[in-house]
């Protein structure tokens, strides 16, 4: 029986990478899987909505947020407006090559996992080096949160997640911005969830290339660990 997979990506300020993103994505053929896009324009004040307006491919859905909610805001919307057996999170920058999909989703798809991250610290493919204390600040976060949810993850920030209907089903979302990494991992142990890690390649981009994430996100991660693991 064929599966379908929907990949949820949300966009905010990406007219510079959204419609390679896209075409990447819909490049990908996996296995016993259709392949299905729904983007999210999270309040874009750049030309990102122009650029999807151009693409036209009816495995591509586009919803779109009047103002900026942040990124866990969309994909509470995508998750909320789209039905599928398996869901990927897949950012619109090009940090993440849909190539790796086949990796990320066998664990599902040999039905041994509800949840994969895809860790971007582990594994043999290629991984562009670059700030230090991010990946400091990025193992910090992750070793706190693998205290506190007795899971062995390596990267719990990671922007590479699957997961299957029936998590999409039974975790209720709350968190509008970065907080959803954290928020999302923590309610996944509590419901006992099959969770594996996979290796993926990552090309992370500088701040000059449009890298949004910064110092107080952290901040906000640490507080939804502590938050949603002592609720």
């Amino acid at each position: 029986m064929i599966k379908k997979l929907v990949i949820i990506m949300p966009a905010y300020n990406e007219e510079a990478t959204i419609v390679r993103s896209i075409r990447r994505v819909l490049s990908a053929r996996i296995k016993g899987v259709s392949v299905n896009l729904v983007v999210i324009d999270d309040g874009s004040t750049d030309r990102t909505k122009k650029e999807l307006v151009k693409i036209k491919n009816k495995r591509i859905r586009v919803l779109s947020h009047r103002h900026n909610l942040g990124k866990g805001a969309a994909i509470r919307t995508a998750l909320e407006k789209t039905g599928g057996d398996i869901f990927v999170i897949q950012d619109a920058d090009l940090e993440y090559d849909p190539a790796d999909l086949n990796f990320l989703l066998a664990p599902i798809l040999d039905g041994k996992a509800d949840v994969v991250f895809g860790s971007r610290f582990v594994g043999s493919g290629p991984h562009r080096v670059i700030y230090f204390w991010h990946r400091v600040a990025n193992q910090l976060i992750t070793l706190l949160c693998d205290c506190f949810t007795n899971l062995n993850l390596t990267d719990v920030e990671t922007g590479y997640k699957a997961f299957t209907k029936a998590v999409a089903k039974k975790i209720n979302l709350e968190e509008n911005r970065f907080g959803f990494d954290p928020e999302f991992t923590v309610k996944v142990a509590k419901n006992n969830f099959r969770v594996y890690e996979v290796g993926v390649s990552y090309a992370g981009r500088s701040y000059a290339d449009g890298k949004k994430i910064g110092w107080k996100d952290g901040l906000v991660a640490i507080w939804a660990i502590i938050k949603y693991a002592l609720s």
